[in-house]
């Protein structure tokens, strides 16, 4: 039944039951919508099709059962989230990832499924998200070095990634997708695509944190990811090579190196030194009070301003659309479609191209 996807569409366009009613020109009235979002009664054909064009949705998200609900939706920062904020982005995640299921079904590929290297764990301290941490690239194989690209790693291991435009308060959010038919869930993290890569980067650790950390640890959970977090894109030994074991005082100028060489935030990184015992809870203070006191609020030297664009987009999906297109499981329109880009910059693309849209906003 439409139900539940009809009413985040509406909220998502923030419309009340009368305004979609007027947006469709009345031809049915706001209490015969509510019966349709209650699964009271299905919608005529014609109906159907006047909500999508008002909502700018299309049947398929409507009437598709791949993804039957979203579980465990937490919003990284729950301040400043209203019921529209939250129903908006519920209903952007459920048509992005209908949209990469559907695809990944054509092509018969099963990286839907997340193979999780291991149960999620009970932490009794935070030094144990560190070992978790390590643990983490131990299995996944990364060795002690910075992580090039986070956002593939992910997609990589059956994770969704989705950039997105979040309230601006929220930095992220982690959930699963149920597919019903006894299929295993598909989790799904969420980045707001307004914060910068050095945001960004922290969040998708963070929320990977909370996929392996169990709610019952007797350690603040938020507080538990954001230790994996750190040492997850930071590895302790490998830090302590390029700073040294134990320093006194650390120099503005080799924090902005090490927040290049590690893609973290400037503030990230003093509080990683602090973690693992090279500054002094006495020396980050004294950071944060002279050279750094204004890294909390903005990030110094951008890593994306210093290339002049987006980094780390999520490009998985594109690649999908682009494989099915070649071997012509689906045709030009409904790649263009997919991949939400006009359909003459896609065969400028596929012409070699690319112009204004050459990242695609799916």
């Amino acid at each position: 039944m439409i139900g539940e996807r009809l009413r985040l569409a509406r909220k998502k366009a923030g419309l009340s039951l009368r305004a979609l009613s007027d947006a469709i020109y009345r031809k049915v009235s706001a209490q015969s919508i509510g019966k349709y979002e209650r699964n009271e009664v299905m919608p005529p054909s014609d109906v159907l099709t006047a909500m999508c064009d008002a909502l700018e949705v299309t049947l398929e998200y409507l009437l598709s059962k791949r993804v039957k609900q979203l579980r465990g939706v937490e919003f990284r920062k729950r301040s400043g989230t209203s019921v529209k904020d939250r129903s908006r982005v519920e209903a952007t995640v459920i048509e992005r990832v209908e949209r990469y299921l559907a695809i990944e079904e054509l092509l018969e590929l099963d990286s839907a499924e997340w193979h999780r290297p291991f149960e999620q764990r009970r932490l009794a301290s935070l030094d144990e998200a560190e070992d978790l941490a390590e643990e983490l690239r131990a299995a996944w194989g990364l060795g002690l070095d910075p992580i090039p690209n986070l956002t593939e790693l992910l997609e990589e291991r059956g994770i969704k990634v989705l950039v997105i435009d979040l309230p601006e308060r929220v930095s992220g959010l982690t959930c699963l997708v149920d597919r019903g038919d006894a299929q295993p869930p598909v989790p799904v993290i969420v980045v707001n695509e307004y914060f910068p890569l050095e945001r960004r980067r922290f969040t998708l650790a963070h929320e990977l944190g909370h996929r392996l950390i169990h709610e019952e640890s007797s350690v603040d959970h938020e507080k538990a990811s954001d230790r994996f977090a750190g040492a997850f894109l930071i590895h302790r030994d490998h830090l302590r090579v390029e700073v040294g074991a134990h320093r006194r005082q650390v120099s503005s100028p080799e924090i902005l190196a090490l927040k290049r060489i590690y893609q973290v935030s400037a503030a990230a990184m003093l509080m990683r030194l602090k973690q693992i015992d090279v500054l002094s809870e006495s020396a980050v203070a004294y950071a944060f009070q002279t050279f750094a006191r204004a890294w909390r609020r903005a990030e110094p030297e951008p890593i994306e301003e210093l290339h002049a664009q987006k980094l780390e987009q999520p490009r998985r999906y594109d690649r999908l659309c682009f494989w099915a297109l070649s071997e012509r499981l689906i045709s030009p329109s409904k790649a263009s479609e997919l991949l939400q880009i006009p359909y003459y910059e896609l065969e400028n693309q596929l012409e070699g191209r690319p112009g204004h849209y050459e990242n695609s906003r799916w």
